[in-house]
């Protein structure tokens, strides 16, 4: 018997993408709308409860009629000019580090690939130590220098990484060398500081929401209102990145340049982010991951992956504000104990799974 002759490749690809990825409405699909629906219902209560608490303690009525400008003219001001800014850059901040977080893991088919590991918030913090410790600022101001950090940082792995195109795996391992190569130098340039710059520095350097001004927000609010359209608009090339690079530039997928112009979004939401409220630790490896896991997706959902970021910035400064009476904890203490057991279980799924090496 005759047998029929085998699909073209570029067929079969399309068949493996229908099958392995969901469709472009798929933010369209009940599960995932309910979930992105929960998260937005718990990430507002918690930026409401943020603002609620502190010395001067008000409802939440109080809170939600604050913000819209009314009720009695102390909690206006106690609300929108001291707690507002502050909770608004953790929101942000959140918002950015699990949309970077996503592009990152996604595109490097890997989850560990976060901004964290692979170097580019520890290139961010060098740049700013050293704009505190060696006066080499320029007038640039932190957030200046730590996108300008974070981006020479990419760069740099991108073009380590570089032969004849620069994979996921190849990033990652790069990555993670010229992180501890960050963390040598920042280290360095700590020890050689005053002891007024080293405290300035720690206190930037652990990820810290205290004292967030509405500069801060605003150049941080500017820069994802440009990031984030352009990082949802790529999204529909983050399914073909799935199926590998082969298979992706079998589906028309342009794998270099869309890699390069996500890393380069991933970049900028980042180390807008870092600048803000210093590198918070994990939260890019983390949401991700918990968004992906929520939603039941075969990689993480942007969207999801952006909301459960916040929820965890917020929810990890409310504990950080409340766990020992008195104290203010900095907010990357509290999401360094969360992130870390993630981290550990990620590299004992990926052991078991045999990719772990």
């Amino acid at each position: 018997m005759t047998s029929l002759p085998a699909a073209p490749t570029a067929v079969r690809d399309r068949r493996t993408f229908r099958l392995a990825t969901p469709p472009v409405s798929g933010i369209l699909r009940p599960r995932l709308l309910a979930v992105c629906a929960g998260l937005t219902v718990v990430v507002f209560l918690l930026f409401c409860w943020d603002i609620a608490i502190g010395d001067y303690p008000v409802g939440f009525t109080g809170v939600v009629k604050a913000l819209a400008g009314s009720g009695d003219p102390g909690t206006v001001l106690v609300v929108q000019e001291l707690r507002l800014p502050r909770a608004l850059t953790g929101l942000l901040v959140g918002i950015a580090f699990g949309l970077s977080g996503a592009l990152y893991q996604t595109m490097t088919r890997n989850p560990l690939a976060s901004p964290d590991m692979i170097g580019l918030t520890e290139g961010a913090g060098t740049a700013v130590v050293a704009g505190i410790v060696l006066g080499w600022d320029g007038g640039l101001g932190t957030q200046a220098l730590g996108l300008l950090g974070a981006l020479a940082t990419a760069l740099t792995v991108y073009a380590l990484a570089w032969k004849n195109g620069a994979t996921g795996y190849r990033i990652i391992l790069v990555g993670i060398g010229v992180s501890w190569m960050c963390t040598s130098a920042t280290d360095y340039l700590l020890a050689r500081g005053q002891r007024f710059e080293a405290q300035a520095a720690l206190g930037w350097l652990v990820g810290n929401l205290n004292g967030r001004t509405w500069s801060q927000v605003t150049m941080l609010a500017t820069a994802m209102a440009v990031l984030v359209p352009l990082a949802l608009g790529m999204s529909r090339w983050l399914g073909t990145l799935q199926l590998g690079d082969d298979v992706a530039a079998g589906l028309g997928t342009p794998v270099g340049p869309v890699r390069l112009v996500l890393m380069l979004i991933g970049v900028g939401l980042i180390a807008f982010g870092t600048a803000a409220a210093g590198p918070v630790a994990f939260v890019a490896l983390a949401a991700p991951q918990i968004a992906q896991r929520l939603a039941g997706r075969a990689y993480p959902p942007p969207v999801t992956s952006a909301l459960t970021g916040a929820l965890v910035v917020l929810g990890s400064d409310l504990i950080a504000r409340e766990a020992i009476p008195g104290t203010e904890l900095p907010v990357g203490i509290v999401t360094g104990v969360i992130g870390a057991p993630v981290l550990l279980w990620l590299l004992i799924r990926a052991n078991r799974a045999g990719s772990g090496g």
